[in-house]
């Protein structure tokens, strides 16, 4: 890898030829403009300007993906798809992501030249490691704070998202807790209300997460969701630290890549990654950028764990998106930058196989609302049912075949099937 310059892979989809396309790109993300201006010398260019490393033909359409395109005279109604990768010299923004951003991903997507643009794929110089120093836990710490081996870290999240008063979540918290649970979260949509504000939070739940340790000898690991705006961060997080607790929470779409940054220079715990938002940026499949991209500037910034989307879902995305996500967190990046990633979403104790035959991994969490809270039997057995689904998993054994012994995942595979 070239150690001073910066690659952008992009997706690209424009009436022009690709190589002219490919050409605007580099010019309006670096030296150039519209139009020649005073100062725009060989030597300038030559120093600080973007250059075309390749272009890709993949396909040609008859329709554009994105409005407002400038067509070309005498087009002949074709649009042209393809791959380009462009360098961007690394002193032009320095080892900084929002400045990173602004150059990659900056004005590009508003060219009239372009009828579709998607960002794949970065290549960062090590430069950036020196700057960001990544998770401080990642997976290794966070296994090693839950005592959790061999296996996902099996979780649920606060349900309903809103409106449980302090004493009914107390306990909820404390039930699952007592039941053996490895991780409870917050939902996005909870995180500092009037009704229920977050150091009242924090103490209901601290309590029956110490009751139930007492117990049992094991923490539960709560994520306390801290989002906020960013004088409120530290606040926050040291109100959850100071009580005991053992993770936070952040929308990072919400308080931005640089305020993950600001968080994890001072976090004494993992910082749970949400990335709700994240279909604004992804949805559309000739616009945004690919998660490719998204989770290796969250893993820069400090991302201990980071959501994914979970398998058969109920979420828009396909199955091989999410397992390209799994398998994006766990490959190594620069110096290590470990994430945990998050499988959420429509989940239960019926997703757990096809979760790991397609990865191959047990170094992600496992999170399910529903699939554990309703359980006919209720939410302990809802755990165990999701705990045996991996169980069986791991040994190649068919969940059907593992069901007939196991009462609680059998009642699993009726309720949700």
């Amino acid at each position: 890898m070239n150690q001073e310059r910066v690659v952008a892979t992009y997706l690209v989809e424009t009436p022009y030829s690709l190589e002219y396309a490919a050409v605007k790109i580099a010019g309006e993300q670096s030296t150039g403009t519209f139009t020649a201006v005073p100062g725009e010398t060989e030597t300038l260019i030559k120093l600080h300007g973007a250059k075309v490393v390749s272009v890709k033909e993949i396909e040609q359409v008859n329709t554009p993906s994105l409005p407002g395109v400038k067509i070309p005279a005498g087009h002949n109604g074709v649009f042209n798809r393809g791959e380009v990768k462009v360098s961007f010299p690394l002193h032009n923004f320095g080892p900084s992501i929002p400045n990173l951003l602004t150059a990659v991903a900056g004005n590009l997507y508003e060219l009239q030249e372009l009828s579709g643009l998607r960002l794949m794929d970065l290549e960062l110089p090590r430069a950036f490691s020196q700057v960001y120093k990544g998770p401080k836990f990642g997976i290794k710490g966070t296994r090693e704070l839950t005592g959790v081996e061999g296996r996902p870290i099996i979780g649920t999240i606060v349900k309903p998202s809103v409106g449980l008063s302090m004493g009914e979540l107390q306990k909820m918290v404390e039930n699952l807790a007592l039941a053996g649970l490895d991780f409870i979260k917050d939902d996005e949509l909870n995180a500092n209300p009037p009704y229920a504000p977050l150091e009242k939070k924090v103490e209901a739940v601290m309590d029956a997460v110490n009751r139930a340790a007492d117990k049992t000898g094991k923490k539960l690991m709560y994520a306390f969701n801290i989002t906020g705006d960013i004088d409120e961060l530290k606040r926050n997080h040291d109100l959850v630290v100071n009580a005991g607790g053992n993770c936070v929470m952040v929308s990072i779409n919400s308080i931005g890549i640089a305020g993950l940054t600001y968080l994890n220079k001072f976090s004494e715990v993992p910082i749970h990654g949400h990335r709700n938002q994240w279909g604004m940026l992804t949805r559309s499949p000739y616009l945004g950028m690919d998660f490719k991209v998204y989770q290796k500037l969250c893993r820069l910034a400090g991302a201990d764990h980071l959501h994914v989307n979970g398998l058969n879902g109920k979420f828009y995305e396909s199955n091989q998106s999410v397992v390209n996500a799994i398998k994006s967190c766990v490959t190594p990046l620069l110096s290590g930058y470990e994430t945990m990633p998050v499988v959420s979403n429509g989940q239960w104790a019926g997703t757990v196989e096809p979760t790991y035959s397609s990865t191959e991994t047990v170094d992600l969490m496992h999170l399910a609302g529903g699939g554990i809270l309703a359980h006919p039997d209720g939410p302990s057995a809802g755990y165990e049912s999701v705990k045996l689904a991996w169980e069986a998993a791991i040994q190649r054994i068919d969940i059907s075949e593992y069901a007939k012994t196991k009462p609680t995942l059998l009642k699993a595979i009726q309720q949700f099937s």
